[in-house]
This record gives C-alpha cells, sequence and structure tokens, in this order.
C-alpha cells in the first residue's frame, strides 16, 4: 500500500524545489527526506527526481504523481475542516459545476434559489470545461453540473441531463455601432462585424448554420470561451454579440448596448446534469422548479 506520509514528503519537496528548503519548512533533516523519498521511489519503482546539477527536477513520471497528489492532499484538506467544524454550525454544501460556455448572469439567476432555502447551503461554485467536470461529478466531487447541452455522448459517467430550459438569442452592438448599421433585420448583420461564441458552446455551430441559410457573411473579429469577455469586447465598439434573450434587458441595462434584433431559430438551452434520475437534492429541486417557473417560462417542471 502507498504509504502516504512519503508521498508527503515528495509532494512538500516538488513543491519548495529543494530538499533543503522542504526539510525546513516540515523541520526535518535533508537526510531523512531524501531517505524517505528513496523508499517511495524503491516502492514504487520508479525515478521521480533527476538530479541535474546542485538542482533537483522531476522526472515525467514525478510530475505526473505531483498532479495526483495535489488532489489527495487538497481533499485532505478539505476533510480536515469538514471534521474540524461544529456540526451545528455546518450548512449542507452544494458542489455545482459550471460549464464555461455558461454566460455568468444565467448561471447566477439558476443558482441563486440554492441560497434561499430555510436550510442553509454553502455554494461552492467551480468553472471548467464540461467534459472535465464530468469527471468530478462521476467520483461525487460535484453534486450537480450546469452546463449549455446534455452530457457528451459516449461519455463513461451514469448521469442523468435535466433540462431547465431554453430560449432565442438577441444580438447586441455598442450604440455607436449600432448607428452604423442601418440595413433591416436580419440583413443587417451582413459585413458587420461579429464577435462569437468558442466552439466549445452549443451555439455556436447552430449560429453559423443560421447566418449561411440566411446568406448572412459577417466578418467574425473574435470568437471567445468566456461570455463576460465577449460582452466587454462587445460593450467597447469591436463588434456585433450574442446573449440569450432571457436577459436581453440585463445585458443592456449593465453593459449600455442596443439590441439591433433577435432571432427564436437559433436557442441556448440549459442543462443541470447530476448523478440522480428522480431529483432530490433540495438546491437542484429549487434550481429546477424555480428556472420552469420564473427564467424559463412556459415549460412544464421536471418531476422532483
Amino acid at each position: 500500500m502507498l504509504n502516504y506520509k512519503q508521498l508527503h514528503y515528495f509532494w512538500a519537496v516538488a513543491k519548495a524545489g529543494s530538499i533543503v528548503r522542504a526539510s525546513e519548512r516540515l523541520n526535518l533533516t535533508p537526510q531523512t527526506l531524501s531517505g524517505q523519498i528513496g523508499l517511495l521511489e524503491e516502492t514504487l519503482g520508479v525515478a521521480l527526481f533527476l538530479r541535474v546539477g546542485r538542482r533537483l527536477e522531476l522526472t515525467e513520471t514525478g510530475r505526473l504523481a505531483l498532479t495526483y497528489a495535489d488532489e489527495v492532499f487538497q481533499i485532505g484538506n478539505e476533510l480536515e475542516e469538514a471534521l474540524r467544524s461544529r456540526p451545528e454550525s455546518v450548512s449542507r454544501q452544494f458542489r455545482v459545476g459550471v460549464d464555461d460556455a455558461v454566460p455568468k448572469s444565467i448561471a447566477y439567476r439558476l443558482l441563486s434559489p440554492a441560497t434561499a432555502l430555510t436550510e442553509p447551503v454553502r455554494l461552492v461554485c467551480r468553472e471548467d470545461k464540461l467534459v472535465r467536470l464530468t469527471v468530478e461529478l462521476a467520483i461525487q466531487r460535484l453534486d450537480m453540473i450546469l452546463a449549455d447541452r446534455p452530457m457528451p455522448a459516449g461519455t463513461n459517467v451514469k448521469g442523468y441531463n435535466h433540462k431547465l430550459g431554453d430560449c432565442g438569442i438577441t444580438f447586441f452592438a455598442e450604440p455607436r455601432l449600432a448607428a452604423q448599421l442601418t440595413q433591416p433585420w436580419p440583413r443587417v448583420l451582413d459585413a458587420a462585424p461579429l464577435l462569437i461564441p468558442g466552439k466549445e458552446a452549443a451555439v455556436r455551430e447552430p449560429l453559423m448554420r443560421w447566418l449561411d441559410i440566411r446568406q448572412l457573411r459577417p466578418r467574425i473579429v473574435g470568437e471567445f470561451d468566456d461570455s463576460a469577455l465577449m460582452q466587454a469586447f462587445g460593450q467597447a465598439g469591436i463588434g456585433v454579440f450574442i446573449a440569450p434573450s432571457v436577459i436581453a434587458d440585463e445585458v443592456q441595462r449593465e453593459h449600455g448596448v442596443t439590441a439591433i434584433g433577435q432571432t427564436d431559430e437559433v436557442t441556448e438551452q440549459f442543462y443541470a446534469i447530476s448523478l440522480e434520475r428522480r431529483l432530490t437534492h433540495p438546491a437542484v429541486v429549487a434550481i429546477n422548479d424555480t428556472a420552469h417557473r420564473e427564467l424559463f417560462r412556459g415549460a412544464a417542471p421536471l418531476a422532483s
């Protein structure tokens, strides 16, 4: 069995960059540290460090081991924090992975019901690519994923997609740019500078297909994985940008931009992905019900 004390010594040396610095932090002699790491390498049958002059460098295997060690000790810190907290003072933790293609405003409006439950909830949000978030869900480090698409086909995770709703998209432009775009909608987009979502966004392909069908040829001047960054460039007048129509008023108010057109032929969809077929987590139930009742009106709530 892996000796976790030896793994901790390896991790400390890798982080410190040298055995001497790590020994000072751990209050151990360099000889003790060096001997313990040697035993770990002997047990694993691999070299974790190479000595280059007076420096230690991680081998390729050492770099791989370090990524796992980071995870191990992060989980250990979370466990220690949970056990040290008094039960009466602990809020129920609700861990959510947010696909970075989901607009921040939509994420906030979908997740806010979880913070208004009778039983206090401590909301923990992690933002990442959907594929990496599904791995976190599979090992139960997340309770739910908020995404703009269902879980990818072929993913070896037994998760369930709960559709929260969908809506059309609205096109926005900074007022001075909007004043230059004088053609009727949607011809106004032809030759206009356009900012588009990155390839990971589910709306990207339907948007490009819609433009092609309507024979619109905008000048694509930027593409962004982060919708907030795209909106910042749009606010600066770099180009026209899109956002879900359900937050159109909010986008205009917060960014001082003008809506130049809207279509329901291109939709953005939003999903809660969980390990539950039937929703029981109170925070997920609240998110689901509020999404259907307020944010995306017209669709019946899912069973919970």
